[in-house]
């Protein structure tokens, strides 16, 4: 599987031999520096340009191109090289553009002898910078990985090569796609002369003494699919669907709701919070990843200060580790200054979203809700809640899934990392899982047409009476809360049939022929405290409704602790895997697919005390009675 990395991730490498591809759009000088284990460049001899196109284990270009494909054999460069930087730069001398904010992202893909590709990365936020570090290939414990850097230079390729402690690279020049050395330069070993870079620098680390700071120039990790907000406050929210005014001059564009691809504004909506949500994980893996490499840092300082005999005697020691703190600290505080930077955006953007979301996609206290009315049509995702990080508050996410639900859901009820110990109260816990259950059954009988959705509800012991007012009250449900054994054999009886039936029309072809008794209406079954009241024959049924239901328009909402389960053994794991977890309270436990984040996820409740659920659900009564 390809790693897409983001700005300052790391990633393993499995092999040694490579073939970098780098993809612009324009001209573009392609190169290399190798460096010791402090990062520094010993002189133009450890350089790999089109002047130079080839030293041991690398090879690159000999002029510029919109595309190169640079090799690397890690196995072969020198014992004394511990990193490998590739790096692109833009030709002086020519027509073309001079900055690299005016070219497309540059793309970068990392592949195995094979041709089989292992990670890519795409450099996105560069502005001024004429030169910019892409990749870096280092060896640590033995081992090689990979970093994507993404690090610019406004002054061009000389300023990044003094950056890594190359003397006279000032007299480095970019001519027409060539990298030449200018008259008089001579390869030095004076380290005295070289700017110390310590071991794992990355796109953050700009204590090198004069260079120049690493977070003046824009930083921008939005996905490459989604337009670049960078407004530092949000505007008033827009009307729906409307176009931003136009910037004033040197201004950011505002963010606007609805600003992604999409057939219609819902569709619009729901892909561009799907690229928030991306956008953050991306970020935070950035931030992570720099405070990461400055702990890292600071660990080997501490221990090289340590190694040091002459540390050792006297007050060096404690100079030294108060010194490699400071740099540690200042790192950390640079990359938080990154992250709130875009956090800023993203907060300005979902200002704007937000109070723009359709009913299917807004929180319950959203203005929407007041002026419900049951729509004519069923929406293409639904709101499940909030997911939110540690680093990201007080931004909140929304958790939207795809209708048709693909997979049924399950309300935890049972202690979790938050809420276990001693003094849990399990009976609040039951009654707050039902009752974030009712919420989102009332959601998606208030989403979809009227007669087009049905709930229904298994309540052996009548646990949830309670929790369930807002549905029995109203009159919403298909029908009674079903109780005792006999009530769930009789309703997952007829769930089974109905599958069993829609099944043989669909593979007929004959989906409009069904039985008069058999509802067209997309079901949702509630099952509460499971598995009490189920025999072995209802277990299996309720797995096969988990498994063949969702297909053919019946979902499971399973409210349940798994520990009441556990004398079933290993028989119902099958049926947890199969089940999207949800929980009462907020938890830590969504993993992202993309760098796999622990999101925390708060259940989508109405305000207390509130009358919303009453209004709407009133509704979906009225609008119910008309339709029969």
């Amino acid at each position: 599987m390809t790693a897409e990395l983001v700005r300052g991730q790391n990633h393993p490498l499995s092999q040694v031999r490579l073939e970098i591809r780098i993809s612009v759009g324009v001209p573009v000088l392609a190169g290399a520096t190798l460096g010791d284990e402090n990062g520094t460049v010993h002189g133009p001899q450890w350089v790999v340009h089109p002047g130079a196109p080839a030293l041991p284990g690398v090879e690159v270009a000999r002029q510029a191109a919109a595309g190169h494909r640079l090799t690397v054999d890690l196995s072969a460069v020198p014992e004394a090289v511990h990193r490998v930087d590739v790096f692109l730069a833009l030709p002086t001398g020519s027509t073309g553009p001079s900055r690299f904010g005016a070219v497309p992202a540059p793309r970068t893909t990392v592949h195995g002898p094979d041709g089989t590709e292992l990670a890519r990365y795409t450099i996105t936020g560069l502005d001024t910078e004429a030169a910019v570090i892409a990749l870096e290939l280092y060896r640590r414990q033995g081992a090689w990985k990979m970093r994507a850097m993404g690090q610019g230079y406004a002054d061009g390729l000389p300023a990044l090569l003094a950056d890594q402690g190359l003397r006279g690279a000032d007299a480095f020049a970019v001519v027409q796609g060539a990298a030449i050395p200018g008259p008089g330069h001579t390869a030095s070993n004076d380290h005295d002369a070289h700017r110390a870079h310590e071991a794992g620098r990355n796109s953050y680390d700009t204590e090198a003494p004069g260079a120049a700071p690493a977070l003046g120039s824009p930083v921008d990790y939005t996905h490459p699919g989604r337009p670049r907000h960078t407004a530092p406050s949000p505007p008033a929210p827009p009307a729906t669907g409307a176009a931003a005014a136009p910037p004033a001059d040197g201004q950011p564009a505002p963010p606007v709701a609805g600003d992604a691809v999409g057939w219609s504004m819902e569709e619009r909506l729901y892909n561009q919070v799907w690229g928030m949500f991306e956008d953050l994980a991306r970020a935070t893996a950035a931030y992570r990843s720099a405070v990461d490499f400055a702990d890292a840092r600071l660990e080997k300082e501490l221990d090289q200060a340590l190694a040091d005999p002459r540390a050792r005697l006297g007050g060096g020691n404690t100079a030294a580790r108060e010194a490699a703190r400071s740099r540690r600290d200042r790192l950390a505080d640079q990359a938080r200054a990154v992250l709130d930077r875009d956090l800023a955006r993203l907060i300005a953007e979902s200002e704007v979203v937000e109070p723009a979301l359709p009913h299917a996609y807004a929180r319950w206290d959203n203005p929407v809700w007041h002026g419900y009315r049951v729509p004519a049509e069923p929406p293409t995702a639904l709101r499940l809640g909030d997911l939110h990080l540690p680093e990201s508050l007080p931004l909140r996410i929304p958790l939207l899934v795809g209708l048709p639900l693909e997979h049924g859901l399950w309300i935890d009820s049972g202690a979790t990392a938050v809420t276990q110990g001693p003094f849990v109260d399990t009976v609040a816990l039951r009654q707050s899982a039902m009752e974030a259950a009712v919420a989102l059954a009332a959601r998606l009988l208030a989403v979809h047409p009227a007669g087009e959705f049905a709930v229904r509800v298994l309540d052996p012991a009548g646990a949830g009476a309670r929790a369930l007012w807002p549905l029995t009250g109203a009159g919403v449900l298909a029908a009674p809360p079903a109780t005792g054994a006999a009530g769930v054999a009789q309703v997952l009886e007829r769930l089974t049939r109905r599958v069993d039936l829609v099944q043989m029309a669909v593979r007929g072809g004959a989906a409009g022929a069904l039985p008069d008794d058999v509802e067209a209406a997309q079901q949702l079954l509630i099952v509460n405290d499971f598995p009490h009241g189920f025999d072995d024959r209802a277990v299996t049924r309720l797995r096969y409704l988990a498994d063949e239901g969702p297909a053919v328009g019946v979902h499971l909402l399973l409210v349940a602790d798994r520990a009441d389960a556990v004398g079933y053994g290993p028989l119902l794991d099958p049926l947890w895997r199969s089940l999207m977890r949800l929980t009462p309270v907020p938890d830590e436990y969504v993993a992202d697919p993309w760098v796999g984040h622990a999101w925390t996820y708060e259940p989508a409740l109405p305000p207390t005390g509130g009358r919303i659920l009453e209004q709407v659900l009133g509704e979906v009564a009225a609008a119910r009675t008309k339709y029969k």
